[in-house]
């Protein structure tokens, strides 16, 4: 495995690659980014979907999620969340805040590209029909959780949630082989999902599947036999991009920036020799 600050460096690399995609491969890897995050989405809502125990349910989601941000890492995507990373390249002087931005835009709409077309799938599929129904129940209370969280509430947990995936992400950098990013992504993604966290690109299928579900009457009558109390009103387009999405993104940019790129770049960079000319890079995977 790479040494801390071998990551570091080695990350520049890396970062200098992903800003100079172009903006269509920018959006097609994000895309499949999307579809694996939202993969790893459907699946944390079928094994926990009829288990009343909360604590043993957000245990079997955490236990399966991480198996979407492996896809992402090691099949090869672009996930907006991993990508906040960019700003360590971006402090090393390596690339540009046009950059950044590009590829963070293109990424983030390549993501929820692919996060509708995997809700689109599973609804009009039958997929949510698992277990009479419940499973459409547990994807509509999920979104309307999601989008009935206060602005403050829905950005801590951004901060958290990206604090930790973006360490798995450095953690899978980090390892030279499969099963090693395999162990080094598990844990920091399976605490994020256990403690309830909030994943802006994982939210962006959550809430569009619990959207989609809500105009199935066998699901949304599954759902409030369940739950009478839910708020299905509170479940739109707009409270998915104002309640949500927007602090949630917020948050997840300050808990990557916060907490992993300004520490590492401070340790192992600030003072290297990071600020070489960007050809010195290149080359490398």
């Amino acid at each position: 495995m790479h040494s801390p600050k071998e990551n570091a460096e080695y990350y520049l690399s890396v970062g200098e690659t992903k800003a100079n995609l172009p903006a269509a491969k920018a959006v097609i890897l994000g895309i499949l980014a999307g579809m694996f995050i939202a993969l790893a989405s459907v699946t944390s809502t079928i094994v926990s979907a009829t288990v009343s125990n909360g604590s043993i349910a957000k245990l079997l989601s955490g236990l399966v999620f991480p198996g979407g941000l492996a896809m992402v890492l090691i099949a090869g995507s672009e996930l907006f969340t991993g990508n906040t990373l960019l700003v360590i390249p971006l402090l090393c002087g390596r690339i540009k805040v046009k950059q950044l931005l590009r590829n963070w835009v293109c990424v983030y709409i390549g993501n929820y590209i692919g996060s509708f077309i995997i809700a689109f799938l599973v609804v009009n599929g039958g997929v949510l029909s698992a277990f009479s129904s419940q499973a459409g129940a547990a994807a509509i209370s999920t979104a309307v959780g999601k989008v009935t969280l206060t602005g403050v509430s829905a950005l801590y947990k951004g901060i958290l949630c990206n604090f930790l995936v973006c360490i798995a992400v450095w953690m899978a950098y980090m390892a030279k082989d499969i099963p090693g990013k395999i162990m080094g992504l598990f844990f920091p993604i399976m605490f994020f999902v256990a403690s309830g966290y909030e994943h802006s690109i994982a939210n962006m299928y959550y809430i569009t599947a619990g959207l989609m579900a809500k105009t199935n009457p066998t699901y949304l009558a599954t759902a409030q036999n369940i739950n009478a109390s839910l708020d299905i009103n509170a479940l739109t387009v707009g409270n998915m991009l104002i309640k949500n999405l927007l602090p949630v993104t917020v948050g997840n940019i300050i808990g990557s920036v916060v907490f992993i790129c300004l520490p590492y770049w401070f340790c192992y960079l600030r003072k290297s020799d990071a600020k070489a000319p960007a050809a010195a890079g290149k080359g490398k995977k």
